[in-house]
């Protein structure tokens, strides 16, 4: 792996992503439509459609791993108590899920193998 300016501009730049995307899941993720989670679901979906096109486009699994860690400082972040004593997302069920989601979602992005090329024939 060879050190360019531009790898770690897009780390970077997946990193804020990731905080973004994490943001906004982590406030959507307890939308309800009677006993269907939607907000987790489409929040679940959102967060693996995100890391696996990082992950695609940029080809780097560690622009992946720097969108991932945005998304759970974010959700890490938004999950506790804030200075004035204010929870935004409160402990329930659905809160507990996503915060295991996401890091799973991560790692197992990150950890996909890479794509093997076919072999030219001779």
């Amino acid at each position: 792996m060879k050190f360019s300016w531009s790898r770690v501009g897009t780390w970077v730049v997946a990193l804020l992503v990731g905080a973004v995307y994490g943001s906004a899941g982590t406030i959507a993720h307890a939308f309800e439509i009677g006993w269907l989670p939607l907000g987790l679901i489409l929040a679940a979906i959102g967060v693996v459609a995100m890391l696996a096109a990082v992950r695609l486009l940029t080809g780097d699994r560690w622009a992946a791993l720097a969108c991932g860690m945005g998304m759970m400082i974010a959700t890490l972040m938004f999950s506790g108590r804030g200075p004035g004593g204010s929870v935004i997302v409160p402990e329930t069920p659905l809160a507990i899920a996503w915060t295991i989601a996401v890091p799973i979602a991560v790692a197992l992005v990150v950890a996909w193998p890479e794509r093997i090329a076919p072999r030219e024939a001779n």
